[in-house]
């Protein structure tokens, strides 16, 4: 697949102008789109934002660089949703351009153009250019450091090994996942002798210490503050309740070709299955790179069968496979070309869909699709609804049992700022709201108490001396959907020891309890 010698000069360069034409395209498309979009922002990027107005060298369940990157585009942009998500087209641009440059570095610069395009189609990112999450810091740092090891494997120079350390840096200071490029980099030392030559190298040691200095302020920071980010990742791997779930499995697997495509994804387990049944004969840039993307798909796979695992916990998987794919599809019988033309033109109809689906309550209306955009929808109304309630009586704090809200109301409800608090369900805070701002042993004054899960009404209740009822909210959202909060008016707070004894008592009463809600949303299924 590499272009032929005989290339002309012109055809290269068209190639070249092509794929960086696509890429501004899109980020500009992109941006253009954030600027009008009516879409709340997501209760997780809401959290960063609340991040970023605080600069620390780690948050409770992440590293810092995406709270770095969000306090730096509002302090340039202001302090709006479109600034908040700015960053996250700029960061799948940067990816696009890494993959364009390591496809080129592999097999010339018609690789590139194709490398670029099928990342930038790619179902998961059609979502993920318009929501600032880590996965856009992570694929961003996975894919510059990647095409720093290519480089640096074909002979690279000083340059390669800077940004080989660099990108390990910022990977790591965006989101832990990128430990599987580190479990990738050592297999490839056992088996590419190129990687080898070139890591255990004073080049290689320049890149390790760089990584090295790079990390440290953010174990520093784990250090001072118990291990936080690294014990909620550890938390969330959830291996302390009942272990091992063929459901969790199936649906983990079944939403794969969601992320990265149907035809597209089916064609990396292909590469998958016949690099690894023919490991030591395969091309060893085909072998390298599949290196850099099986393990995060096993590992995850792995965990979603012993306890559950999210669709995008794979997600780095797909930034070497973008690579695999794309080498399998360009070379070989003509079909596959067609496969890659239709596996574009079907993930762009995916993604201008979604996009629709999102800008338009009358589209999902009329599709029954309320379900899917429930969460992103209607938080400014929310906010003001909430601060009616809380300045319709004097209310000395306002009180939330969900900090999904919680931190929405940070974003959407200024007005109450030092007015809030969270209520603790467990024994202390399991995320970063109960960590910052608990409910006091002993608070003084009237507490409105803004309830989002039914399920947790009788726990809280028994909280407190005294809990009223005030009345209830229905926020109207799409089609016949409702984020749906009680009211209550609670004093003399007597929190409740969270022992074992606790626990088992209200695991009883949950089992029993298969009609309440756990969140309040009204209309479907929940």
């Amino acid at each position: 697949m590499t272009e032929s010698h005989t290339s002309s000069l012109p055809s290269r360069i068209s190639w070249r102008h092509a794929a960086l034409l696509l890429i501004a395209g899109f980020a500009i498309l992109r941006i253009l789109a954030l600027a009008v979009s009516p879409v709340s922002l997501y209760q997780d990027e809401s959290q960063y934002w609340v991040w970023s107005r605080v600069f620390d060298w780690g948050y409770y369940s992440k590293p810092p660089m995406i709270a770095w990157l969000i306090g730096l585009s509002t302090s340039l942009f202001g302090d709006s949703d479109f600034a908040i998500r700015l960053p996250a087209p700029l960061l799948h641009t940067a990816t696009a351009i890494f993959l364009m440059l390591s496809a080129r570095q592999l097999w010339g610069e018609r690789a590139g153009f194709w490398a670029a395009t099928l990342y930038l189609t790619m179902p998961a990112i059609w979502l993920s250019g318009f929501v600032i999450s880590t996965d856009a810091v992570l694929f961003s740092a996975w894919s510059g450091g990647l095409y720093a090891l290519l480089r640096l494997r074909a002979g690279g120079g000083w340059g390669a090994a800077i940004g080989l350390g660099v990108a390990l840096g910022f990977g790591f200071l965006s989101k832990y996942a990128m430990i599987y490029f580190l479990v990738s980099t050592g297999l490839a030392l056992v088996f590419d002798p190129a990687v080898r030559r070139a890591l255990l190298s004073p080049r290689g040691g320049i890149a390790a210490a760089i990584f090295l200095l790079l990390l440290a302020p953010n174990l520093a920071w784990n250090a001072a503050n118990d291990f936080a980010t690294v014990s909620h990742t550890a938390a969330n791997a959830n291996w302390g309740s009942d272990l091992f779930h063929p459901g969790e499995l199936i649906e983990f697997v079944v939403a794969q070709p969601g992320v990265f495509g149907p035809l597209t994804f089916g064609v990396l387990v292909t590469v998958f299955w016949l690099t690894v049944t023919r490991f030591l004969r395969i091309d060893p840039d085909q072998r390298l790179l599949v290196l850099y993307a099986l393990p995060p798909l096993l590992v995850v796979t792995g965990q979603a069968f012993i306890s559950r695992a999210h669709a995008n916990w794979a997600a780095a998987t797909y930034v070497a496979g973008t690579l695999l794919v794309l080498a399998f599809l360009l070379r070989g019988a003509a079909w596959r070309r067609w496969a890659l033309y239709g596996s574009i033109g079907l993930h762009t109809l995916i993604g201008l869909f979604a996009i629709a689906l999102a800008a338009s309550p009358a589209l999902v209306e009329a599709l029954g699709a309320g379900d899917a955009t429930k969460r992103i929808r209607a938080w400014d109304v929310t906010a003001e609804r909430i601060i009616a309630a809380a300045e319709a009586d004097d209310y000395a704090l306002i009180v939330f049992d969900d900090r999904n809200t919680f931190h929405q109301m940070q974003r959407y409800a200024p007005q109450l700022d030092g007015r809030t608090a969270m209520w603790l369900r467990h024994a202390g805070p399991t995320n970063h709201a109960e960590d910052v701002w608990p409910l006091d042993e002993d608070p003084q004054g009237r507490l409105l108490i803004v309830s989002n899960r039914p399920l947790e009404v009788p726990r809280l209740r028994e909280d407190f001396a005294v809990f009223e009822p005030v009345g209830t909210l229905a926020i109207p959202l799409d089609g016949p959907f409702t984020r749906d909060f009680s009211l209550w008016v609670a004093e003399g707070h007597q929190r409740v020891e969270r022992d074992e004894a606790y626990e088992i008592r209200w695991q009883a009463h949950d089992a029993a309890d298969d009609t309440t809600p756990v969140r309040g949303y009204s209309g479907g299924d929940e």
